[in-house]
Order: structure tokens, then sequence, then C-alpha cells
């Protein structure tokens, strides 16, 4: 027996990364797809994802002291419609300060939001239904 299920009852795990668009002269994209040809890295992309962690992890104790001192949560923040109606029941609204991941439910209202968000600032992504987004755009840094 099959069982048929709505799209909005199965739930979507958000994506785990990022897609960019970077331009490379031509000598430096030469040089990867050597690297690639010789067989240093499986293609292009994980020469690139490789080089940005080793760039990043030169620079791990500099990013470490800029999100203590500017206060930023690291990683991944979920909101729901009930989490942030419990704020606003709270009589409180939040100041949001991710460095990663911000998502907030496809049950969250742009009026929910307002309410219950004074100010958002995501260095990473903000994953949320582009009303959701418009409604927080003054709220943003």
């Amino acid at each position: 027996m099959n069982t048929v299920r709505s799209l909005s009852a199965v739930k979507v795990k958000p994506a785990e990364s990022e897609k960019i668009t970077i331009n490379l002269g031509f000598v430096d994209l030469g040089q990867i797809d050597l690297l690639v040809a010789e067989g240093f890295y499986g293609n292009r992309s994980d020469f690139i994802r490789t080089a940005i962690r080793n760039h990043l992890a030169s620079h791990a104790d500099a990013v470490k002291h800029v999100v203590t001192r500017r206060m930023f949560v690291l990683g991944l923040q979920h909101f729901s419609a009930a989490d942030l109606q419990a704020v606003c029941d709270g009589g409180e609204t939040l100041q949001i300060r991710v460095l990663g991941l911000v998502t907030l439910a496809d049950d969250v209202t742009p009026e929910l939001a307002r309410a219950a968000i004074a100010s958002i600032d995501v260095l990473g992504a903000l994953h949320a239904s582009p009303a959701v987004k418009a409604a927080l755009a003054d709220r943003v840094p």
C-alpha cells in the first residue's frame, strides 16, 4: 500500500553549504587544473575548499577574537514560529548575531518576525521566506 504525503508534511533539511561564484585569472586556473590533473585534488572545487579552509585556519585566532568581541553565535541557529511567539509572549525581542546560518521556519510570518526580532546580523547565510526577509530588511545593519 502506497502512502501519499503532502509536501508541506515533509521536513526539508537546510543546505549544508552555500554556492558561491568566483572569477580567477587564466594562469591561476591553469595551475589549479594542473594540480587536479596530477592527482593532488579531486577537482577544482576540492582545491578551492581546501585553500579557503587553510586560509581560514591561519586566521582562526582573529576570528575567535572578533566573534567574542562582537558577541556572535558561531554555527547554526533555527527559529520556529513557536520560538518567536514565546519571545513575544515574554515581552522581549531578539538581537540575532550569528556567524554561520540562521533559518527562520516556513511557519514564521512577516508580522511575527518583525514583532520578535529587533535586529539580525548574519555573517554567512539567512534562510527565510522572501516575505520574511523583506519584513526584516530594515533590521539588518
